[in-house]
């Protein structure tokens, strides 16, 4: 209902709905996952025009796994839906602001009592001054003076999640939950749980270019955002985020497979913790993109999500597979909305099965290990970790887990010495990989970025036409392009692509971007193997006459202009799938 109602007002704002991005970000190597809507965004939130206009709305799968310790609480999860409009260079903080307010307290609309709701502003500091103007207009719509709040930079302020880029200052509304302040002091940002973050507005009008400096953007943008899961929860004043209707089934059979009729805390906590990562295993498999666990980067997110819903299962007793049965509910509740979790239901369910297969094995023998060496020796030290990992095939972050439990702390740097050559399985090394950022959109990525299109072409050239893109990441060093093909490439193979790629270089080919609609992008021969999520308008790049391709950029004017391109090295990631490495001078 409330994402139904929020697309139905902004539309009737004249803002154009845009599908969810996929999970799995294309060409932006900060982030594993989409972890915001406005990820997928970047290139237009800089300037680029989108296909799509100036306004827009939609309803963008997220996973975060930066505080996934903490789920299993009544609010925490790793996978949910963010509702989010932006303005891209058209209205600003004045109209925002005004239908903010309006969806929020309209009778038509979610008819929110205004008396409780109270909103932050940033309070200014030495490199950006105080938000009068946010405030000003709040006292227009209705807000009292005394229920409007300055608050510093880490409250009220959004960005750069790097170094530099677009960021700004931002506007929250907070809903009056009714429960009692938890002390004198308590308002809107404290965490004790009566004042609620129902929706957040962010101005980004600066862009940061370096260490507290900060330069006005020439394109003003509007930024919001609405997490469904958890304001459902609170504005039906439950206590759980887990007793909402996407969700509730998916806790109600965890429960049944316990045959536990009273949980306890300890136990709903499992419960929770397989709930959430069950939606969160589900979505990311459901991807057309069609990622395997493996153990590095998302596939190593993706692997320790499934092995903690597997350990969770085993502490509540569960004897049974229960993965691809709970994994059936989240497809059949969002199949509607996410039509990729039906059309990629049988993959689901054979990773799920394999996964389970494989690691119940392992989590048997390694916790009947594990309880052995602290029955004997009390503790768990690094040694003990490590081989627990490598003679038992136990995970280094299982290891942790049940070492918390038990109130022992585990030397991960004298690990990391006993598993040297190893380290994308320690935690410490892979806790970086679970921050969110923006893409890099230097001149090299941006020369990167052209030359991977080049490269495609040229792989189908060689190859056949069955080659098609499966995934890419580029970075300022490197492009790495995943690709269907059957087997590795042999050397003649490869230095017939790379030849190829360079002979278009070389060519200096015009690099044109025209905007028209998905099925005439097909019929004109432009590559796209992602359908499902293409708007009516979509931007095709095209490199002379070698290539066409549905993309949103950025992207060079001329080949010339990416120099040269060099082939590091390729690999098979998967049946029927090739990862090549490439990069240029």
């Amino acid at each position: 209902m409330l994402r139904t109602l929020y697309l139905k007002f902004f539309e009737e704002k004249n803002h154009s709905i845009i599908s969810s991005a996929s999970l799995l970000p294309e060409n932006d190597p900060t982030v594993l996952f989409t972890t915001a809507g406005m990820h997928p965004l970047q290139p237009f939130l800089l300037g680029e025009p989108h296909p799509s206009g100036k306004r827009l709305v939609n309803c963008q799968k997220c996973i975060r796994t930066g505080d996934i310790e903490d789920v299993g609480d009544s609010t925490h999860l790793t996978f949910f839906e963010m509702l989010g409009n932006w303005s891209l260079g058209d209205y600003f903080k004045e109209e925002a602001i005004e239908m903010s307010w309006e969806f929020l307290t309209d009778p038509r609309w979610l008819g929110l009592d205004p008396n409780k709701i109270s909103v932050t502003v940033f309070e200014g500091d030495e490199e950006v001054p105080r938000d009068e103007e946010s405030a000003s207009i709040w006292k227009k719509v209705g807000i009292p003076e005394k229920r409007i709040y300055y608050l510093p930079r880490e409250d009220n302020w959004w960005g750069p999640a790097g170094e530099t880029g677009p960021c700004g200052p931002d506007t929250e509304m907070f809903f009056d939950t009714g429960k009692k302040k938890c002390s004198s002091s308590c308002q809107p940002g404290c965490n004790c749980g009566k004042y609620f973050e129902i929706w957040n507005d962010v101005f980004m009008s600066y862009n940061k270019v370096s260490e507290n400096k900060y330069e006005k953007l020439k394109q003003k943008n509007v930024d919001t955002g609405m997490g469904i899961e958890r304001t459902v929860a609170v504005l039906n004043d439950m206590k759980t985020i887990f007793e909402i209707d996407t969700i509730k089934p998916i806790v109600d059979r965890i429960v049944d497979f316990t045959k536990i009729d009273h949980p306890n805390p300890e136990q709903i906590e499992s419960v929770h913790i397989i709930a959430d990562h069950i939606r969160a295993a589900t979505f990311i498999l459901g991807d057309d993109k069609h990622l395997t666990p493996s153990n590095l980067g998302q596939g190593y997110v993706l692997r320790r999500l499934i092995r903690r819903i597997i350990r969770q299962g085993n502490l509540l007793n569960i004897k049974q597979r229960f993965l691809p049965v709970l994994a059936q509910i989240v497809i059949e509740t969002y199949k509607n909305i996410y039509p990729e979790l039906e059309n990629n239901k049988s993959f689901i369910i054979e990773q799920l099965t394999q996964e389970e297969q494989k690691f119940s094995t392992a989590l048997r023998k390694g916790l009947r290990k594990f309880n052995q060496i602290y029955s004997q020796t009390g503790t768990i030290t690094a040694k003990d970790a490590f081989l627990l990992f490598t003679s038992f095939g136990f995970p280094l972050e299982i290891t942790l887990e049940l070492a918390a439990e038990k109130n022992l702390e585990i030397d991960l740097d004298k690990f990391k010495q006993e598993f040297e050559g190893h380290r994308d399985l320690s935690r410490k090394a892979t806790e970086g990989t679970f921050q969110s950022g923006l893409a890099d959109h230097s001149s090299r990525t941006t020369r990167l970025h052209t030359a991977t299109h080049l490269l495609q072409q040229a792989l189908r050239e060689v190859l056949g036409e069955h080659v098609q893109q499966r995934g890419s990441n580029i970075t300022s060093e490197r492009t790495r392009f995943d690709f269907t093909h059957s087997q590795k490439l042999s050397r003649e193979e490869l230095k017939a692509v790379e030849d190829l790629v360079n002979q278009k270089i070389q060519e200096a080919l015009p690099v044109k971007k025209v905007i028209m609609k998905p099925s005439e992008a097909k019929k004109q021969g432009a590559l796209g193997f992602f359908d499902d999520r293409y708007e009516e308008n979509v931007s095709v790049y095209s490199v002379g006459d070698f290539s066409k391709e549905i993309c949103t950029g950025p992207h060079v004017r001329n080949t010339s202009e990416i120099k040269h391109f060099i082939i590091q090295k390729q690999q098979n990631i998967g049946t029927g799938l090739i990862r090549i490495r490439a990069t240029i001078e």
